[in-house]
């Protein structure tokens, strides 16, 4: 009895390897093995035509969308974000006007040069709008100046 099972996988053996032998395979990095159309039956049309694809991510099954939604996204996100939308935070006008700031501040230093007054006036504030507290007030508080 045992001896018919190994007769009949010795011949499920053969078998396979006459079905192995269909393989061809090929030292050349583009192509893949093809197995013969007897064995394989269901072929995938998709799997054969695009047997090098790799997907980007956008499409799984499509590889002419899943292509134009690549580069269409990277055109896009490079070139109009990153690009023009440098371009545009580089030369858009001073919104926090500091450039008008700081031309006002020296006009007003030239205008007080010339008319011999300080830099800066000692009285900015005027004193009588300042409230101090009284000599009472402040006790035994260290006043630093």
């Amino acid at each position: 009895m045992s001896a018919l099972i190994r007769l009949n996988n010795r011949a499920v053996l053969r078998n396979l390897i006459a079905q192995t032998r269909s393989i061809k395979t090929s030292p050349k990095n583009r192509e893949t093995a093809a197995v013969s159309p007897t064995l394989n039956q269901a072929k995938d049309d998709t799997a054969t035509k695009n047997k090098n694809w790799v997907s980007w991510g956008f499409d799984h099954h499509d590889e002419a969308h899943d292509r134009s939604s690549t580069k269409a996204s990277f055109f896009f996100s490079v070139t109009l974000c990153i690009v023009w939308g440098t371009f545009f935070w580089a030369y858009s006008p001073d919104s926090r006007y500091r450039d008008w700031a700081q031309r006002e501040g020296f006009l007003e230093l030239r205008r007080r040069e010339k008319a011999g007054l300080d830099l800066i006036s000692p009285n900015y504030i005027e004193p009588s709008a300042i409230n101090l507290p009284s000599d009472e007030e402040l006790g035994n508080t260290e006043i630093i100046i």
